[in-house]
């Protein structure tokens, strides 16, 4: 599996590689447009992540204006929905309000700051990602 993590927080991009390295090979990049770049050139490789872990808060370009490129960039390309990459929002903030933006532009899922690992691992089981254990 492939996994972009765009985080701009050490600690919570340390995290959240930690986690899902186990079950992919992860990249890191630590803003919106290093964000786009990562999916760019995927796109441009064929060699789509299979995972985006996006955060909403970030430098440069926000998580819902990078969400909404690339899902764009999919359309553009002619993915179809169930070839695109999943997209999980991550957010510190009590915003209801971005989230659901978020959702209407086509993330897949949310997850708050602090991350809770058992819920992102019934996420990623959800997305038939992971297997769950017997």
């Amino acid at each position: 599996m492939r996994i972009l993590i765009a985080e701009d927080d050490f600690v919570s991009r340390r995290f959240l590689f930690k986690f899902l390295n186990r079950y992919g090979e992860c990249d890191l990049v630590v803003d919106g447009l290093e964000a786009l770049d990562a999916c760019l050139m995927a796109i441009k490789e064929n060699k789509l992540y299979d995972l985006i872990c996006l955060d909403i808060m970030m430098p440069k370009v926000d998580g819902v204006k990078v969400l909404k490129s690339i899902r764009d960039l999919e359309n553009q390309k002619g993915i179809s929905p169930e070839k695109r990459s999943k997209i999980i929002m991550i957010t510190a903030l009590g915003e209801t309000q971005l989230v659901q933006n978020a959702f209407e532009i086509g993330c897949d899922a949310y997850a708050a700051k602090p991350i809770d690992t058992a819920k992102l691992v019934k996420v990623l089981e959800d997305f038939g990602m992971i297997q769950e254990k017997e």
